[in-house]
């Protein structure tokens, strides 16, 4: 009498490779959240901000090195989004998706020199600070310029350029629905109201604005939260742009078509 054998079904089943489709949303997906690791240097950069003679006291300055350390992982990443997503947002167009690598590389330069002028101001703390005989009105004076210098390289990197990124990365994902229309939306939205906000602080209205100033980063902020847990959850849903098919007519087998 002959016998089957039957192979358990976790035995048998395969696992869906990866697409490197897939693999692309990760990855940008990943990046967009790492651009959020940033928010503990609100509450590292106080002292140094908020005191002007922090120059001439004593202790440690590991909070400034750790904001320092967190800021240039965010300018990496923000490169690293622009990298990853070009070569498909590029798909629809090609100007704008150029454009938003560009901006991406431009914030990541200026917060680049936002770091650069609070660690300075870290290494004469160290040489200078505890100086006998130094002149301490010159050395608060120096530590007010660096302060200032992080100061307007924070408003036009981290203020000024999500916003233009926000209307660059917003409208190719709200054109190509790669993403769901609600999730570029809010950075189409929230973009405009950030870029006004930030001129209206370079033309010194900051004063009555201080606190609207802060209600469009909101929408900015969620949209690329938003952005970089879809796509590392979801990734990209099936669109002309990634190469997926999609119905161009009749529910029908004819009506499906595969687009490059």
């Amino acid at each position: 009498m002959a016998t089957t054998v039957r192979t358990p079904a976790t035995k048998t089943a395969k696992r869906t490779p990866m697409t490197s489709t897939r693999k692309t949303a990760l990855v940008a997906g990943v990046f967009y959240l790492i651009t959020f690791v940033s928010i503990p240097t609100l509450a590292l950069y106080g002292p140094v901000k908020n005191h002007r003679d922090w120059i001439l006291s004593s202790g440690g300055h590991t909070a400034v090195l750790a904001g320092g350390l967190l800021e240039v992982i965010v300018a990496l990443a923000g490169i690293g989004t622009a990298v990853t997503l070009y070569p498909v947002v590029k798909r629809q167009n090609e100007g704008a998706a150029l454009g938003f690598a560009a901006a991406r590389v431009l914030e990541a330069a200026m917060i680049f020199t936002g770091v650069v002028s609070l660690l300075s101001l870290v290494t004469l703390r160290q040489d200078l600070g505890g100086a006998a005989g130094a002149n301490t009105a010159a050395l608060v004076t120096t530590a007010a310029s660096h302060v200032a210098v992080y100061n307007w390289t924070f408003l036009l990197s981290q203020s000024l350029m999500p916003g233009i990124n926000a209307l660059l990365l917003g409208s190719l994902m709200y054109r190509s629905r790669l993403v769901p229309r609600i999730i570029p939306a809010m950075g189409l939205i929230g973009g405009p109201l950030l870029i006004i906000a930030v001129f209206a602080t370079l033309f010194g209205q900051h004063s009555s604005l201080t606190g609207l100033a802060v209600l469009p980063v909101i929408p900015v902020a969620a949209w690329e939260f938003s952005l970089g847990v879809w796509l590392v959850v979801k990734g990209f849903k099936p669109s002309p742009v990634t190469g997926h098919a999609v119905l161009i007519g009749p529910a029908s087998p004819a009506g499906w078509r595969r687009l490059r």
